[in-house]
């Protein structure tokens, strides 16, 4: 958290230099609403497939959900680090968050659930509750639920990614022995040299393919040829020009 986030969170008394981490109210109702609407699609999706029989196509349907969230969080995690900064419009808390984790990665692993999932919460919220009301179709409601709580929980499993072995559930350390959630050694890459692979924090199973034919590099490219804006891991710097 930035010198000058933290005197706004003193002033606004919802903070103070001890508790940065802590969930407020406020943290655990957008997390809670998150979660019931998840629910809800899932709920939705289950019975409407018991009773159309849909339940190959909503299966693959979940899968595929969980395989494209991990592709997104590569891509917002790829352009929050790379470009913008705390005065961004709409991602600026986001893009200042992350830039202060490069400087302390350690520090997310200290953050409580609700303090660290609730932004990404609120936007499951509102892209999830429309198509709840308004969709009856069990394979999309699939899709949605596992795409959108993958992304939702992805910041849970980056969190994991940063604590101690030693710390973490025997299951947790299962699932990312397995690679079905970010593993601690892949994802401790990302926070060496040169600071421009492993962006994919829900399984990281995009990274290799993404990192080996160089997505990331060819996209920094075509933005600085077009727009003429270098992406941040070209220097290894922070928003506020500090090393990552």
């Amino acid at each position: 958290m930035s010198e000058s986030t933290l005197d706004h969170e003193l002033n606004s008394g919802n903070y103070n230099d001890e508790t940065w981490h802590v969930s407020t109210w406020i943290h655990r109702a957008l997390l809670a609403t998150g979660c019931t609407t998840l629910l809800i699609s899932l709920a939705k999706s289950l019975l409407i497939t018991s009773s159309s029989g849909t339940w190959i196509l909503t299966l693959s349907a979940a899968i595929l959900g969980y395989i494209l969230a991990d592709l997104a969080t590569g891509i917002y995690h790829w352009a929050i680090d790379n470009y913008g900064s705390e005065k961004t419009l709409v991602f600026g808390s986001q893009i200042e968050s992350f830039q202060s984790h490069h400087q302390q990665p350690w520090s997310i692993a200290k953050r409580q659930l609700a303090n660290n999932l609730h932004i990404p919460a609120a936007w499951v919220t509102a892209a999830v509750l429309p198509v709840n009301i308004m969709s009856h179709d069990p394979v999309l409601l699939g899709f949605v639920v596992v795409f959108a709580g993958g992304i939702m929980f992805s910041q849970l499993f980056h969190a994991w990614a940063h604590t101690p072995k030693g710390k973490l559930p025997p299951l947790v350390v299962a699932l990312q022995d397995m690679g079905v959630i970010v593993g601690r050694a892949q994802h401790a890459g990302h926070h060496r040299p040169p600071y421009n692979c492993n962006y994919c924090i829900l399984s990281g199973a995009w990274n290799r393919f993404l990192d080996k034919y160089k997505f990331f590099v060819g996209l920094e490219m075509v933005l600085h040829t077009v727009l003429g804006v270098k992406p941040r891991s070209w220097s290894g710097s922070n928003a506020d020009g500090t090393r990552f």
